[in-house]
């Protein structure tokens, strides 16, 4: 006969498991945040400058020739977000207190070889804000910018105009979205898409 504790044990097991099943990982999801809910970035995609053509990886133009005029374009970046439940067991169903609302978004660039100086051998990093809200069980899509126009008139993007510098800089864009549930629990995330930098054809 079975006793209360292992019962109990086997129970505690099961939750676990189905848990780690659920998501990626639970310490995955609780690191996520405090609250009930978390985000899931299911995909980043990116657009070079002037383009509605979304892809996995990203060439990033420096110099766009535009009506035989040399012009800065930002590069738009576009992310699916889903969220989800921590708890897949839980008796209680989502509600709108669940919902997460996405307020800003941070990116960062960095390269394999740890050259990493903002400014020198890399991109400065920034904020930017959107805002969108993501209930329980579904995805949306945010579109951000990945690179604005002031990053390639700075170096060291600068120095690949006319095929200068390094000729190519390729980094890995590390892309940060910030929001809280409709409690005011934090919620964050984070994914990363390939970019090479450089004055490609136009």
């Amino acid at each position: 006969m079975r006793t209360p504790r292992l019962i109990g044990y086997a129970k505690g097991a099961l939750a676990a498991a189905i848990c780690c099943a659920a998501v990626t990982s639970c310490a995955d999801a609780a690191r996520t945040g405090s609250g009930p809910s978390y985000l899931i970035i299911e995909s980043v995609t990116a657009a070079r400058g002037g383009g509605s053509t979304f892809t996995s990886n990203l060439q990033s133009d420096v110099q766009t020739v535009v009506n035989a005029t040399p012009t800065t374009l930002n590069d738009l970046g576009q992310a699916s977000l889903r969220a989800q439940m921590k708890n897949a067991l839980s008796p209680t169903a989502a509600t709108p207190l669940n919902s997460i609302t996405i307020d800003r978004y941070r990116v960062r660039f960095r390269r394999t070889d740890g050259q990493n100086r903002e400014g020198i051998d890399v991109p400065f990093g920034f904020d930017g804000g959107s805002t969108v809200t993501i209930p329980i069980g579904t995805a949306q899509r945010v579109t951000f910018d990945l690179v604005r126009p002031q990053s390639k008139l700075e170096p060291p993007l600068r120095n690949l105009i006319n095929g200068g510098g390094l000729i190519v800089i390729s980094v890995i864009a590390e892309v940060t979205f910030y929001g809280r549930d409709q409690a005011g629990n934090e919620v964050s995330v984070t994914g990363s898409i390939d970019v090479q930098f450089g004055d490609f054809g136009d």
